[in-house]
Order: structure tokens, then C-alpha cells, then sequence
């Protein structure tokens, strides 16, 4: 059995979590990336204690 490889992320950006605003301008960022035309989401590092903002690249074939 084989298995495909797994996609590799980018981190594009990170935010403190500790930030006023919360995730908003992780999302914010995020949002615009996406406009752009990159697949970013946010997701939360708990062992930084940030939000980041990440895309996903294929997986080589």
C-alpha cells in the first residue's frame, strides 16, 4: 500500500494571540491573501502562543 506525500505549508504571517483585536487580524490578512488568489487560512501555534496565517502547497507529484 502506498500513501500520496503530504501536502507542505507555508507560513505566511504570524499574529500574537494576545493582540486586542484576538484572530481578527490574522483573518483580516488571511482574507486579503486569499483575494489574491493564495489558499491561506489561520490557524493557532499553541506552543508560540500566535495565530498563523498559512498556505497550503501541493504535494510534488
Amino acid at each position: 500500500m502506498t500513501t500520496a506525500p503530504s501536502a507542505q505549508r507555508t507560513v505566511l504571517k504570524g499574529f500574537p494571540a494576545a493582540h486586542p483585536r484576538g484572530s481578527w487580524p490574522a483573518d483580516e490578512y488571511a482574507a486579503d491573501q486569499r483575494a489574491q488568489g493564495r489558499p491561506a487560512r489561520v490557524v493557532m501555534n499553541r506552543d508560540t502562543d500566535e495565530f498563523l496565517v498559512i498556505a497550503d502547497n501541493p504535494a510534488p507529484h
